[in-house]
C-alpha cells in the first residue's frame, strides 16, 4: 500500500492539487515536502499533532520532511482572528521555541543525516527588500483571485489588515525558497491553508517553470465540528510541564464515543483492522477503545513509562486498582490545616482563582473524596486527611491529590 493510500485510509486527506500525479510521484520517487509551524509558544499543542503524524507516515515511506518554523511571522505577530496584538517575540525566543519543537518532534521524526530538516523562514523573509519583493513576487498574484480565497472572505466583514493580505505572498515565497534551497516540491498543511498552498505551488510554476504540489489534511475536530484540544486550563499542550501526562491521558480517555475511531486512525499507528474493531465497540465496551486510544497517544507524546503511570493513576481513581502515586499531586505545609479550603486550592493552582473555586462550589462540582463541598468558607480540617493526604475532585473526572508535609 502506498503512503497516499495509507493517508487516505486513515482519514487524513482533504484536498490535493493533482491527485494522479501525486499518487505516481509518491509511489515512484522520494520527495522533499514541508509543513509550517509558527513558534508563538515554547510547546506544540494537540492541533499540531495531526501534522506531525502526517510527517511521520511520509518519512516512514522514505520521503523527507521539512519542518518550517515561521520565525518572520512570529516576530511581527500574526493578527488573524485576534482582537489584541500577540506578544512580540525576539529571535532568541523564536530559536528557543524552535528547539523545543524539534525536541518534541523527535519522538516522531528522525532528524539524523538530513532525513528531516528544520528551517526558519526568518532566514530569508527578514532579508528581503520590500520594493524588490513586490516587483518580483507580487506581480504574480491577482488581487481579484486572492479576494475569492476562503481565508480572506471570512475576514472581509470584520476588516482585513494589509499584513494579513500580504501573508499569502509571504507563504507562497516560503514554498519557492524551499524549492530552490532543498528541492522541496510539496507543501502540506491543515485544510484552512488550502488557498495559501495553491498560491505557493502556482508561484513555483510561474517563476521556475517546474511542477509543485499541495495537499491538505483534515483539521482535528469533534464529530459535531468543534475544535479538538481545548481543556478547562486552555490548550492541550505536548509539553509535560504545561499539560501533565495524566491530564493528557485523561483528555483522550474522556472524548465522545463518536470520535474514538477517527482519533485512533489519525493519532496512533495501530493497524486499521484493529482501529475498526475498536471503533465498532458499543455501549460500555467502547471504554476499552478509549483506554487504548489514551494509552497509545500518551505513549507517542510522553513515552511508554509516562503512559503506564497515567494509566495506573486512572485505574486507581476510576477502577479501584493501580497506584495513586501518579495522580497529579501538590504538597502543602501542615500550618495550612484549619485554613479555608478555597485558599489552599487557589494557592496550589488546583483552581485558577478563588472566584473560579466559588463558582465550582456553587455549581456543586467540588468534592473531597465523595463529600460534596457546599460552603465557600469550608475549612480544611485534620480529620479529613487519610494517610496525610486528601483527594480533591472537580466535576466527575478531574482529580488532584494534596499531601500535607
Amino acid at each position: 500500500m502506498s503512503v497516499l493510500d495509507i493517508l487516505k485510509e486513515r482519514g487524513f486527506i482533504q484536498q490535493l492539487t493533482h491527485e494522479d500525479e501525486i499518487a505516481e510521484l509518491l509511489d515512484k520517487e522520494k520527495i522533499t515536502f514541508y509543513i509550517g509551524f509558527d513558534p508563538t509558544a515554547d510547546s506544540l499543542h494537540v492541533g499540531h499533532f495531526l501534522g506531525m503524524m502526517v510527517m511521520a507516515h511520509m518519512q516512514q515511506a522514505g520521503h523527507r520532511p521539512v519542518c518550517l518554523i515561521g520565525g518572520a511571522t512570529a516576530m511581527i505577530g500574526d493578527p488573524s482572528g485576534k482582537t489584541d496584538m500577540r506578544k512580540m517575540l525576539t529571535r532568541e525566543d523564536i530559536e528557543h521555541n524552535g528547539e523545543r519543537f524539534k525536541k518534541q518532534m523527535q519522538r516522531f521524526i528522525d532528524f539524523s543525516d538530513d532525513k528531516a530538516l528544520m528551517m526558519n523562514n526568518a532566514d530569508w523573509l527578514l532579508q528581503l527588500n520590500y520594493v524588490e519583493f513586490i516587483r518580483d513576487i507580487g506581480i504574480h498574484f491577482s488581487v481579484n483571485r486572492m479576494l475569492t480565497a476562503e481565508c480572506f472572505k471570512q475576514r472581509m466583514d470584520k476588516g482585513l489588515s494589509f499584513l494579513e493580505f500580504n501573508y499569502m505572498l509571504m507563504q507562497g515565497y516560503d514554498f519557492l525558497e524551499l524549492n530552490r534551497r532543498c528541492n522541496c516540491i510539496m507543501q502540506m498543511g491543515g485544510d484552512d491553508q488550502w488557498s495559501n498552498i495553491l498560491a505557493g505551488a502556482d508561484l513555483i510554476r510561474r517563476k521556475e517553470g517546474k511542477p509543485a504540489y499541495g495537499l491538505t489534511f483534515t483539521l482535528l475536530a469533534t464529530s459535531d465540528g468543534r475544535k479538538m484540544g481545548k481543556t478547562e486550563k486552555g490548550a492541550l499542550w505536548l509539553d509535560a510541564e504545561k499539560t501533565s501526562p495524566y491530564d493528557f491521558y485523561q483528555y483522550w480517555r474522556n472524548i465522545d464515543d463518536a470520535d474514538v475511531e477517527k482519533c485512533l486512525a489519525l493519532l496512533t499507528f495501530l493497524p486499521m483492522d484493529e482501529v475498526r474493531r475498536l471503533g465498532a465497540l458499543q455501549d460500555k465496551e467502547i471504554n476499552t477503545a478509549k483506554k487504548t486510544l489514551a494509552f497509545e497517544v500518551t505513549k507517542l507524546i510522553h513515552g511508554q513509562a509516562e503512559a503506564e503511570k497515567a494509566q495506573q493513576a486512572a485505574e486507581a481513581l476510576f477502577g479501584g486498582a493501580g497506584s495513586l502515586e501518579n495522580v497529579p499531586t501538590v504538597s502543602i505545609a501542615s500550618t495550612l490545616i484549619g485554613t479555608k479550603l478555597l485558599d489552599v486550592l487557589a494557592g496550589t493552582g488546583i483552581v485558577a482563582s478563588k472566584s473560579e473555586g466559588r463558582r465550582l462550589i456553587q455549581q456543586g462540582g467540588l468534592y473531597i473524596g465523595d463529600i460534596k463541598v457546599a460552603d465557600p468558607d469550608f475549612l480544611l480540617a485534620a480529620d479529613l486527611l487519610e494517610n496525610n493526604s486528601l483527594l480533591i475532585r472537580k466535576g466527575k473526572k478531574t482529580y488532584h491529590r494534596i499531601i500535607v508535609e
